[in-house]
């Protein structure tokens, strides 16, 4: 069984082929905004150009644009290829990665850069596989009084820790390697989880205010 796993949605660009969660390919790479020009030769560019059975995307949360580019890349790739595609969290991915690390916290805690001063989190069991709650977006000075965990994973963590004054911050992003650490867990619809509005507002709202 073949997996093209696809993650864009956070600066780094990841994307991996899994045969039965060995990788015969795989790409990651801080890209910043450059998702768009880098994500199809990174796929272009693994065995057998990425051709597989099922493809798995981050849906976020994460990056606004960046979330889309990886969505709409792998829903074209199923269309074209007939497979099935399946959507998983960029927390979660980030949750199993840290505890299948040195982490000891009786909960673990996983934050990623949001926009607006605010980032995307949320808290799982200590093995990294149960959330404790949905993902929320929250500004950085009330998630500061919110996290008590010691440890902090993500890429927002460095920017938590330091709000609060105390604690050690593990920079972490969703590697598309990984997959395997959470193949188990159910998949989500392979549609954009932003946790908070766009940025962009209508005209006629825009006008109005």
């Amino acid at each position: 069984m073949r997996i093209l796993v696809i993650d864009t949605a956070t600066q780094a660009l990841s994307v991996a082929l899994l045969d039965d969660g060995a990788p015969l390919g795989h790409f990651h790479e801080i890209v910043g905004r450059g998702h768009a020009e880098a994500l199809l030769p990174a796929i272009a560019a693994l065995p057998d150009g990425g051709r597989a059975d099922a493809i798995a995307v981050d849906v976020g949360p994460g990056s606004f644009t960046g979330v889309r580019i990886g969505i709409a890349a792998a829903r074209a790739l199923a269309l074209a290829w007939n497979i099935p595609l399946h959507g998983y969290g960029a927390l979660a991915m980030i949750a199993a990665r840290a505890a299948a690390g040195d982490h000891k916290d009786e909960s673990l805690a996983v934050t990623i850069t949001g926009g607006h001063g605010e980032l995307f989190w949320q808290a799982f069991s200590t093995d990294g596989l149960a959330p404790l709650g949905p993902p929320a977006s929250t500004p950085i000075a009330e998630l500061a009084k919110q996290l008590t965990q010691p440890t902090l994973y993500g890429t927002g963590a460095e920017a938590l820790v330091t709000a609060r004054g105390h604690g050690m911050a593990v920079s972490l992003y969703p590697d598309a390697a990984d997959y395997p650490l959470i193949a188990g867990l159910p998949s989500l619809p392979p549609s954009p989880i932003y946790c908070r509005g766009a940025d962009a507002r209508p005209m006629a709202e825009r006008a109005a205010s």
